[in-house]
């Protein structure tokens, strides 16, 4: 007699069924989708060169889903900006804490930090300096670039004081025009190595004001 197949069970084949996404869940994924196509594309192009319309088209949603999460198109443009302030802090803070230990370290070591986006393909200098050039008088790129601003001086000011500078307030406003030169010159002079020589500088810079 020749032997049974062997047989099994659904129990122990069957693939559990992946559920259906809520409607909420679905209206995240599109509002992320929209996000980041404005993200991309305001980006590389421009606010003002960019139509709501290529945005939508890109993200592969409803025009509606604009409406409902974003209000309109400088409610994306807030979104946008706020999305690029809070990647560059949050990278910011984490790489500063796992790279360095104290204050004056940190100190330059805010110009390695910047430098790791020099070498990304998509760079085309700080977010803020081209939204300012391209659309200075929209309300949401003034408010946005205001708290970037307000982070960016804060972040070296702080350190200043931590690291023991003599005029900590001096010493942050050499470092910030450097940061921004840094940026500059990594985007329009294609210098890819620029974070290397702000860091040499840097260094000058904070052991004149903590020495």
């Amino acid at each position: 007699m020749a032997p049974k197949a062997p047989t099994t069970t659904k129990s122990s084949t069957a693939k559990t069924a992946t559920p259906n996404p809520s409607p909420k869940e679905r209206s995240a994924a599109a509002k992320a989708r929209l996000l980041a196509a404005a993200n991309e594309l305001f980006y590389a192009e421009g606010i003002q060169g960019v139509g709501i319309d290529r945005v939508i088209e890109h993200a592969g949603v409803a025009k509606a889903t604009l409406y409902s999460a974003f209000g309109n198109k400088e409610g994306l443009i807030r979104a946008y900006l706020q999305a690029r302030h809070d990647a560059t802090s949050e990278r910011m803070a984490k790489e500063l804490a796992e790279r360095y230990e104290t204050a004056k370290e940190r100190l330059v070591g805010v110009f390695e930090v910047q430098g790791l986006s020099f070498t990304d393909p998509s760079f085309r200098g700080c977010a803020f300096i081209g939204a300012n050039a391209d659309a200075p008088n929209i309300p949401a790129v003034e408010e946005s670039s205001h708290n970037y601003r307000a982070w960016l001086h804060a972040l070296f000011l702080d350190l200043a004081v931590e690291a023991g500078a003599k005029d900590p307030v001096l010493l942050a406003q050499q470092l910030v025009l450097l940061y921004d030169g840094s940026g500059i010159s990594a985007w329009l002079d294609k210098d890819k190595a620029a974070d290397n020589t702000a860091r040499t500088v840097a260094a000058a810079l904070v052991d004149a004001a903590t020495s």
